[in-house]
């Protein structure tokens, strides 16, 4: 069988159980939560993985109504903040392209995490009393390569190298392999992110390397490859010749909007120590 087309450390294991230098563990209450860490780049060469820790969050269904909602994003918090520098200024990248529904997580997280870094030089001494707690974080959602002639790496770079975050978040929307994980899993690790990788159209790396800083990749998976669907369906493989498509849920706009603003409510409160689930979600 081909591989499968996945940016999910977790599928990718589950094909290749027991490899050496690759460690799992399982915790978690209203995620289920699983924790790879890949010792070393050659460790993970057979499963297509960098080294680095990868942390997978599932649940039936990410949604506002649910009735677990709270208890879902300050447990996202928590683990995102097991990711994050304990002080200095956090860049926020939202990648890809809101005008495509499947490719907008990035931008609609964007749009909803609240910029701060302004603020030192924006309100009185007075003013800044009430805000103690809030570190500076800048946020940016530079389109794609289409719409701006850049890549988000030149453009992501650039801004690095005027602001010298501390850390880079990088928000963007992903591949699984299994159609019950679309808009139901999240994913963050530390190893950056290959934007576009997950539907074949390999952009420029971010991640430590590339970038000087520690870079969190976090996504949900929007899209599945149809030759990887079919073959997780019926155990079979599609002929290379057959022509191939990424396929989305029809209710996309809906899985985009909850997954965005989970994600975002989460962001808030990890990046800002002592805000609570009610004041990062009224900021959304």
């Amino acid at each position: 069988m081909e591989p499968i087309r996945t940016d999910l450390a977790v599928e990718r294991t589950a094909a290749a159980p027991s490899l050496p230098g690759v460690t799992q563990e399982t915790r978690g209450n209203a995620f289920s939560v699983t924790e790879i860490r890949i010792k070393n780049d050659v460790c993970g060469a057979p499963i297509g993985k960098p080294a680095g820790r990868y942390v997978t969050l599932e649940t039936p269904a990410i949604s506002r109504s649910s009735a677990n909602y709270q208890e879902m994003a300050e447990e996202l918090a928590a683990e995102l903040g097991k990711f994050l520098p304990q002080e200095g200024c956090v860049f926020l990248a939202g990648l890809g392209n809101r005008a495509i529904t499947p490719d907008a997580l990035g931008p609609r997280v964007a749009s909803k995490v609240l910029a701060t870094r302004h603020l030192r030089t924006a309100l009185t001494a007075e003013e800044l009393t009430y805000l103690p707690e809030l570190r500076p974080v800048c946020v940016l959602a530079g389109g794609v390569l289409g719409q701006t002639g850049m890549e988000s790496a030149e453009l992501i770079e650039a801004v690095c190298k005027q602001i010298r975050p501390a850390a880079v978040v990088a928000v963007d929307a992903l591949a699984c392999a299994e159609l019950s994980r679309l808009g139901t899993t999240i994913q963050m690790s530390d190893s950056g992110i290959s934007p576009g990788s997950g539907v074949a159209n390999h952009r420029a790396e971010l991640s430590r390397r590339t970038l000087g800083v520690p870079v969190i990749a976090l996504g949900v998976p929007t899209v599945v490859d149809l030759h990887t669907a079919v073959q997780g369906i019926y155990g079979k493989s599609v002929p290379k010749d057959r022509p191939n498509m990424m396929v989305t849920p029809r209710d996309i706009d809906r899985l985009i909007d909850h997954a965005g603003d989970l994600l975002a409510c989460a962001l808030n409160m990890a990046l800002h120590d002592g805000m609570t689930f009610a004041q990062a979600e009224g900021l959304g």
